[in-house]
């Protein structure tokens, strides 16, 4: 039974709480609480990791407890996850693979590494249990419809299995009644991660079949995708609705079986790689000054990130796609366009992000 506390005593204690921030300014409540427990934070999401697991040679599952600043996800979206290495902070995206139904302040990654990625390695190698990560809220818009369509259908590849996984976990929570169909695409057996959850969720509503594309040995079908491997395993796949996440390869091969096939509107995606940016480097012009660290260079017209790392500058930066955030500085003056969406600002002392940003004529960055 649940006891609702009085209007009054709910007032008291909001006053309280106030109370003790203005009382901690300027650190606020949320710096002496974490000295006594990292999850105890209000205003900020933290996990502890709970669980390490290496599935494959190259990959890491973590079990995350998360604090109650944590509000829950949708399947296929995504979180930020932030490290501190080397006293700097770190910030990558990651999906969670569990069930959106699943315990609701528990999180369960499972990260690739990558060889050039310095929070991916240091996760792999480093991640223990009681380490403190910090996490964001949930973003993305690769999810399932409110409405469950009768047939549903997902290719994966590689590490591009995780957000795929969690909505397969999800509909299996939600007893899923229509037809489901997963593909995933490793190079072989013993690279197949959640092997044995996927062997758990094949029933009545949902399909699994495995691709190899290194060996042929007990795989349903072999090689580099094909449409013909969607004839095989998923007859009648022109009319499902298609969630796809995997390697640029598969990704591509996918969107112009769909393409030819005329069917593109049912095919949704998630990336790994960035998107390809508008970029003009023919007319740039006027110079970009880094006034913290007291460079500047001529406008080259790629975007602010690469003409500072061109000018010897190592600013903080993450997905390098406009998700993270990793890279945000504030513009003290001058006149930036938005790379993706072709959005003009001249405001002064703004935030933008770095790896999105092309200058417009003169622009100071204060980094």
């Amino acid at each position: 039974m649940t006891t609702l506390l009085p209007r009054r005593a709910t007032r008291t204690h909001k006053a309280a709480v106030s109370l003790a921030e203005r009382l901690l300014t300027p650190h606020g409540i949320d710096r002496y609480l974490e000295l006594v427990d990292p999850l105890l934070v209000r205003s900020e999401i933290r996990a502890r990791v709970t669980h390490v697991e290496h599935p494959t040679r190259d990959t890491v599952t973590l079990t995350l407890a998360l604090s109650r600043a944590w509000r829950g996800f949708s399947a296929g979206q995504y979180v930020r996850v932030s490290v501190d290495i080397d006293g700097v902070r770190r910030t990558r995206c990651y999906s969670p693979a569990n069930s959106q139904y699943g315990d609701p302040r528990t999180l369960e990654l499972t990260i690739k590494v990558d060889p050039n990625g310095l929070v991916s390695r240091h996760l792999h190698e480093h991640a223990h249990v009681g380490m403190v990560l910090g996490i964001s809220h949930p973003d993305g818009t690769f999810t399932l419809p409110a409405w469950r369509p009768d047939f549903l259908l997902f290719l994966s590849g590689g590490s591009g299995i995780t957000p795929v996984l969690s909505m397969l976990r999800t509909l299996h929570d939600e007893g899923y009644q229509g037809r489901a169909v997963f593909l995933h695409y490793a190079d072989a057996a013993d690279e197949v991660l959640y092997r044995d959850t996927l062997a758990d969720l094949a029933g009545d509503s949902i399909e699994v079949a495995l691709g190899y594309t290194a060996t042929e040995s007990g795989a349903d079908v072999h090689g580099l995708f094909t449409p013909e491997h969607l004839d095989a395993v998923a007859p009648g796949w022109r009319e499902a609705e298609t969630y796809l996440c995997g390697p640029p390869g598969l990704m591509d091969a996918v969107r112009t079986a769909y393409t030819d096939a005329g069917v593109s509107e049912h095919l949704h995606t998630e990336e790994f790689t960035p998107p390809a940016l508008e970029i003009d480097t023919a007319s740039a012009t006027g110079t970009v000054r880094f006034s913290r660290s007291g460079q500047e260079t001529a406008n080259s017209g790629e975007v602010l990130l690469e003409q500072a790392e061109q000018a010897g500058l190592r600013p903080e930066h993450g997905c390098r796609m406009g998700i993270c955030f990793s890279c945000t500085q504030v513009k003290t003056s001058g006149c930036v366009r938005n790379a993706l969406t072709g959005e003009i600002s001249a405001e002064e002392n703004e935030e933008i992000q770095l790896c999105i940003s092309v200058p417009v004529g003169d622009v100071d960055i204060n980094c």
